[in-house]
């Protein structure tokens, strides 16, 4: 019987090769510019061929773009793991999870929300905006309401004001130091709690002119 230790590497499907090659670009554009990585920085780190990094994301900036499209998404997931309870406790479980978000890919965060990053190009902006509203379109959802629905461009415009305070209120805890995670999510919880209860109510029912 052979005593050799068993390969420390594995065959990866397919699905999985396409994330950690996702993983991997992410790490690296949250370190440095987007200038000082390329694509065969991204295949050594990810430990592939320079040419699977075309076959699943095609070019550099496209990569880059998916990148910053997840980086700034909420995904439906985090609507369907809210509990059933009243709305502070909904509202805190959200900001929970998306403070959990942010920490966890910080670096790429930060990069993804600055000015900088790929340049001042118009489809990262465009990629931005349909990131903003997407996600609004979730913390909609969370709250039984529709950006179909009457006054839903609104309630999603509120929302993605929102979002901004997040942004800012992210950059006051990783960047500067000024708040800590539970200041932050006192801050944005309560925030949103408003929006939710006094803004969207005055949206939805304007007073007689």
């Amino acid at each position: 019987m052979s005593t050799d230790p068993a390969p420390k590497w594995r065959r990866l499907e397919p699905d999985e090769r396409k994330e950690q090659i996702y993983a991997c670009a992410a790490r690296l554009f949250g370190e440095r510019p987007y200038s000082e990585v390329s694509t065969s920085d991204i295949a050594a780190a990810a430990g592939v061929a320079r040419g699977l990094i075309n076959h699943y994301f095609g070019t550099k900036r496209e990569l880059y773009l998916e990148i910053v499209r997840r980086a700034l998404t909420v995904p439906r997931l985090a609507v369907e793991i809210l509990p059933d309870g009243p709305l502070e406790l909904r509202v805190g479980v959200a900001i929970d999870w998306v403070l959990e978000m942010v920490r966890g890919q910080e670096k790429m965060w930060l990069a993804a929300i600055a000015p900088e990053g790929i340049g001042r190009d118009p489809e990262v902006d465009r990629i931005v905006a349909e990131a903003d509203r997407a996600s609004a379109d979730r913390v909609l959802e969370a709250m039984g309401l529709s950006r179909e629905s009457e006054h839903g461009e609104e309630l999603n415009a509120a929302v993605r004001a929102f979002a901004g305070m997040v942004k800012a209120a992210g950059r006051e805890w990783l960047v500067h130091g000024a708040l800590d995670r539970q200041q932050v999510h006192t801050l944005l919880s309560a925030s949103l709690v408003t929006v939710v209860t006094q803004v969207f109510p005055a949206i939805q029912h304007p007073p007689e002119p």
